[in-house]
This record gives C-alpha cells, structure tokens and sequence, in this order.
C-alpha cells in the first residue's frame, strides 16, 4: 500500500483535534510535481541538474551550504569544474517567513570555461553539449536575456549571471514550513489542555484515594513524644477509602512501562505499536480492580486515566505520522527534481531525530523532549506522586515497612524490631554509615510524624508489621526463658 493511503488511514484513527492538524502530504506530492515540470521547462531535467550540482546522484542532506547574507543560504557542488560553460548554485533566501528558492547559473563562453581550449578540443565536459544547447534554448524562450544572434553555446556573451525563480518550489517549502510551525503551536495548545486535565484528575484521586482514617475522623490518633507508651500505638482501621486500589492501579501503570522504558538495557521511548500493546494490557488487568472501587465516582476517575492514556497514544500516532509524512515528502522533493533538501527547516528547533529515519532525509524540526515524553512526564510528576509508595518507606534491614521508625543519631531510619536486634548484638555501628549511634538510640529517637503517616497511609501493612513484631518478641522471650514452641509449652 502507498504511504499516502497508510497516511490518510492513520489520521482517520485519531481524534478530530489531532487530525486536522497534521502534514498536508497529497498536496506537497502534486507541488513537487509542479517543480519537476518548472525544472523540464527549463531543460534541466533530474540527470542532468545532477551533473550542474556536482552529484551523479541524488544524495540529500551532503550539500555544502554556505551563507549569501542574512536570512539566505545557498547548495552548491563541491566542486565548480572549470571546463563547464554552465555553473548551478540552489539557492534558498528567506525574508521573515517567506522562502524564494531559485536557481542561480553562470553562463561562460566555453573558451573561458575551458581555459584556453575549445569545446571542440575538450571532451570531458560533464554535461553533453546537446543539453547545453536545449537549456539555452529553453532559457531564451522564457527570459528575454539573450539577442536573437545568439543560438549556440559559442555566442554566448564572455560571462552572464541569471537568477530564476522557482516558483513551485516556493510553494512547496511555504506550505510545508508553515504546516510545521502551526503544527507545534497546536501542540502547546493541547499540552496545556492536557496539563489542566491531569491537574484536574490529580484532585480527583487524591479525595478518594485518601487515608482511611480521613473519612472517620473520631478514630484518628496523632501520635507524639507525650504518648504514654508508644509500645502501644496501633493503626485505626479507619473508614471508607480506595486508597489501596489506586495504590494498586499506579502499581500495575508503572511496572507496565507502557510508553517508555525505565529499567536497565530496555530503558527507551517504545514504538507506537508496542506502547498499544502495552496499554492494552494494563487495560485488562485494571478491570478487575473496578470492582473494588467503593467511593461515589472512582469508576469514572478510572475512566478519566485511562482516557488520558489513550490520549498520549494518540499523540505518539500523530507524531509519528507527521514525522514520516515530513521525511517521505522531502525524500520524494529530492528525487523527482534532484534538489538538495535546505537546512531551512532545522533552523528553528534543534531536536533528535526519529529512530526509523535517515539521518541524511529527517530534516525534521522537532523539540528537544518528544511530545509524548513530555505528556508521560506530567503524568509521573502529577498524579503518580499522589499515593505514597511503601517502598520509600522501608527499613534497610528487614526490607518491610519501618513502622515504629527509629531515627539514629546519623540520620539513617530503621524500624524498632531491627535496631532492638542490634543492641541486644551490641552492634553500636550503623549499618548504613557506620557512625556510632546504635547503642544510644532510645525512645526519644522514635520519628512521630514518620509515625503517624505510615499509620495513616499504610495501616494494612503497618498492622502486619506490629503482629510479626509481637510475634518475634514473644518467641525471643521464650528462648530467653529456655522455652519455646517446639518443646510444647505455651503461656496463656
């Protein structure tokens, strides 16, 4: 299937928004026609407006560019042979945002060209004379530069300068440089639509995603150095909340990496179709934790993340579709007219180009961060934030939360069970660190506001964690006891 088709069927897949706003590829295809047929008029035709550029074939991109002043650039081969009477530079001017591609030729008489020796005696001249003859025929039918007496390349005056116009071209590079500004404006508009919505959403989580003793607050403890006994704190279980499904959904959204990569070799933006894929996926495993919503409108705030999603991806398709639809038309601009590609249209934005393009045809202008990236970003510093993460808030001994968190004299953090361990070891060092600051840690050490948000945000775990405590504790003072479970005594 022709890319045009894959094109306009891409399109037809994403949103309105998204799809009137993309690179207008069959119109830029008949303007490149329109320059092939300027270019034939003039009797330089792709082979041979190849040869006048110093390519015997087309190779884009391998230019030299060198500046005629402000707002202009020109190609020019890389080498002006002396023996031909015709010299081509391209060159494109720009004022403000208007391009004017032309062609530059140098007419010499083929005795100057040639230093001294005649056509007739040189026969190693790139272009046949026969072209030469038809160009400077097609020349003298367009422009009024030559008297009627000169018919051959042996009346041409000593040295004559022509500038000609490249009107289709002009065309061409306006609409495709004007579709590339508007299209980037477009996405600033979105992207602060979509900053808004996420904004929007991030408030939405957080009121029903909030510590369940938020939603009962007679049961609220606050816990504080004037505590009677800490050793006795325990977390209230609070009311109603779905803090731990969208814990769950977050969870299950980061492992499934969806649009970019974040671990190790596989650290990468992915491909539109592999972003799908996984999307798709991470669809299928949220639906069962619908059901465990319990708040009025979580289903819909689930609805809504998953919209944004989709939106991102839509975004990756649209990115990608204008990225290949630019490179294809500039590829195609090249090879039907035999015009080097202009840096023009880098100029404005520097940026990385596509993985599945060319270096030498990617001319694209693209921000430094690509569109998407920066839609994942405003999810993972917005919303992501939202819910803390038990990992952050883990003991480096035991790996399990560190509740009852003991805060040392160094800084380090560890829950009570590991720091109890080590001074009955009478290890005075900390693990971390190595400071000496076990053995005169006590109650006074304890991390209150530590404290109270793990019990806040974390009470499943921080319950597990204080009947494992018991449990260790108890079994500890039967050994000390010279008893234990295995020897069948119990204490009521």
């Amino acid at each position: 299937m022709h890319f045009s088709k894959t094109y306009v069927q891409l399109l037809l897949s994403l949103p309105p928004e998204l799809r009137d706003n993309a690179v207008e590829y069959r119109q830029l295809k008949k303007l490149i026609n329109q320059v092939a047929t300027e270019l034939n008029s003039l009797g330089l035709n792709p082979l041979v407006l190849q040869r006048l550029l110093g390519h015997e074939e087309t190779i884009v991109g391998s230019a030299n560019f060198r500046e005629l002043g402000e707002g202009s650039q020109c190609v020019t081969s890389e080498e002006e042979s002396p023996h031909q009477p015709i010299n081509v530079v391209y060159e494109i001017a720009s004022e403000s945002t208007y391009l004017e591609p032309r062609l530059r030729l140098l007419l010499k008489h083929p005795h100057d060209a040639a230093t001294g020796i005649s056509t007739e005696q040189h026969t190693h001249s790139s272009i046949p004379d026969k072209d030469l003859e038809s160009i400077l025929h097609a020349l003298r039918l367009r422009f009024v530069i030559f008297d009627d007496e000169v018919s051959s390349l042996n009346d041409i005056p000593k040295q004559t300068d022509l500038i000609i116009p490249l009107r289709s071209d002009a065309a061409f590079f306006q609409l495709l440089n004007s579709t590339l500004s508007s299209l980037f404006e477009h996405f600033d508009g979105l992207y602060d639509n979509f900053s808004s919505t996420v904004t929007a959403l991030a408030c939405a989580i957080a009121s029903r995603a909030r510590p369940t003793t938020s939603s009962a607050p007679r049961s609220f403890s606050v816990y504080s150095p004037v505590a009677n006994n800490v050793a006795h704190v325990r977390p209230s279980s609070g009311g109603k909340s779905d803090l731990y499904t969208w814990r769950e959904v977050f969870q299950l959204y980061v492992e499934a990496e969806v649009f970019e990569g974040i671990g190790g070799v596989n650290r990468c933006e992915r491909s539109v179709e592999e972003a799908e894929k996984r999307l798709q996926a991470f669809e299928r495993r949220i639906k069962e934790k619908k059901g465990s919503l319990r708040l009025s409108g979580s289903m819909e705030t689930l609805d809504l993340f998953m919209a944004l999603n989709l939106f991102i991806l839509n975004v990756k398709k649209w990115q990608f579709a204008n990225a290949e639809a630019t490179r294809k038309i500039l590829k195609k601009h090249t090879k039907r007219t035999a015009l080097p590609i202009p840096s023009h249209l880098t100029s404005k934005l520097d940026g990385p180009i596509p993985a599945s393009s060319s270096t030498d045809l990617a001319l694209i202008p693209q921000p430094l961060t690509s569109f998407t990236r920066l839609l994942v970003q405003a999810i993972g510093e917005t919303l992501l934030p939202i819910i803390p993460h038990i990992d952050d808030y883990s003991c480096p001994i035991c790996t399990s939360i560190a509740f009852k968190p003991i805060r040392l004299g160094c800084g380090h953090l560890f829950c009570v069970r590991c720091l109890v361990k080590l001074q009955k070891l009478a290890k005075s060092n900390c693990p971390m660190c190595r400071a000496p600051t076990v053995l005169k840690a006590d109650r006074n050490n304890v991390d209150y506001a530590l404290l109270n948000l793990m019990a806040d945000w974390f009470p499943f775990e921080s319950r597990e964690k204080l009947r494992a405590n018991e449990r260790e504790a108890a079994q500890e003072e039967l050994e000390e006891l010279g008893l234990s479970e295995s020897s069948g005594c119990s204490i009521m």
